[in-house]
């Protein structure tokens, strides 16, 4: 029998709570819209828990040779990243900002992901995924957020998506 793990319901309420909240938008006196800088904005750790996802995931169509998954998760890690530095230039309490470390950490070896992806090369892949997994524990050191320590999964949260390639 296997064993239910609890990640991914609490995952599909979180993203059910943060689409509610972007839907739902904010409503001032007389039913008008508030101003812009009421706009929902995702909080930073909402925005690291899909990045999580994402590297997850990547991981999974990677080794299932599943490269036009790998290149969407990938394009959907960058985007990610985009938004973190757009939304969260600093962060309280971290020495290095987010807008400076990320860019300088992450954008090598995410590119190098995409290069290995790109020419459906499993080998490069399991290179560049941990060499991005390196630089995003070394963006958490440097943030001081050290304690949130990723590595490869070790098993597939994610029963109800198949990673291999369909055929036909």
């Amino acid at each position: 029998m296997r064993k239910l793990s609890i990640a991914p319901v609490l995952l599909v309420v979180c993203l059910a709570i943060v689409f509610a909240a972007a839907c739902g938008g904010s409503q001032r006196g007389g039913g008008a819209a508030g101003p812009a800088a009421d706009a929902f904005v995702p909080g930073l750790g909402e925005l690291m828990s899909l990045q999580q996802m994402r590297h997850v995931k990547l991981w999974f169509a990677g080794q299932a040779a599943n490269w036009e998954l790998a290149d969407y998760e990938v394009d959907e890690l960058g985007e990610g990243f985009d938004d973190i530095v757009k939304f969260h230039p600093t962060h309280k309490d971290s020495p290095v900002a987010p807008r400076d470390a990320i860019p300088r950490m992450v954008t090598q070896p995410l590119a190098d992901v995409r290069a290995a992806v790109g020419r459906k090369d499993a080998e490069a892949f399991v290179r560049a995924y941990d060499a991005l997994t390196a630089a995003c524990n070394s963006c958490h050191q440097a943030t001081n957020f050290a304690f949130n320590r990723v590595q490869r999964p070790e098993s597939n949260p994610y029963p109800s998506q198949a990673f291999a390639v369909a055929r036909p």
